[in-house]
């Protein structure tokens, strides 16, 4: 069973994603800390896989934890809740170490599932922010997209019609991670909606396997 570290300032929180992510069965719980600056010797004490940071107030705290973090352990995961959506503080995070950011308004029960999917190589680990792509607006071409092999399974159902309900039955993850996947889809392909992207997906070859899309 994978080890797993929960660090954040909010003890209310830290406690319910330790309860959560318990109970899920998919993780031992190895550490949870809610008195901050977190000593990174306390965490790396604990072995972890993976480190799941709750952002805090002021972000230079979290990017020096997480650059800390990757020091002591470059094997150890980082995940972290962010209620930032801009690119720049994500791409510090990235830039960081950081292995994927999730929206803190995420609910506790649908976390192990993200958790796993990025343990297993189906999100994308490396952000691409809409400044650092040419020309600053959306990719031209499946392979500038970069999407993860889940990104494009969740894709390839979207354009054949399928619902979140149905994608996340299909896949056997929650609604909440098809979700995620499908924010993750819209803002890689510069689309703002499921319409645009299952369109983007039979014009550029997505639907009958356009293998460039796979991050590898």
């Amino acid at each position: 069973m994978r080890r797993l570290v929960v660090v954040g300032e909010d003890s209310l929180i830290v406690e319910a994603i330790t309860i959560a992510l318990r109970k899920s069965g998919e993780f031992s719980v190895v550490g949870h800390i809610n008195r901050l600056p977190a000593s990174v010797d306390r965490i790396m004490e604990a072995s972890p896989d993976v480190v799941l940071i709750d952002e805090m107030e002021h972000l230079e705290p979290t990017i020096e934890l997480i650059r800390q973090i990757k020091l002591h352990g470059r094997s150890t995961m980082v995940i972290v809740l962010t209620l930032s959506p801009e690119s720049a503080p994500l791409d510090e995070m990235f830039n960081a170490g950081a292995s994927a950011a999730v929206s803190k308004g995420t609910n506790p029960s649908a976390l192990a599932s993200l958790i796993r999917e990025t343990l297993e190589g189906r999100l994308l680990h490396v952000y691409k922010s809409a400044d650092r792509r040419s020309g600053g607006g959306a990719p031209s071409t499946a392979e500038d997209s970069v999407l993860s092999g889940r990104e494009l399974e969740v894709l390839r159902l979207v354009a054949a019609g399928a619902t979140n309900s149905e994608i996340a039955r299909k896949l056997w993850v929650t609604e909440q991670t098809v979700k995620f996947h499908l924010s993750n889809i819209y803002r890689k392909l510069g689309v703002g909606n499921r319409t645009e992207a299952s369109h983007y997906a039979h014009v550029n070859g997505l639907v009958s396997g356009g293998e460039s899309a796979v991050a590898r």
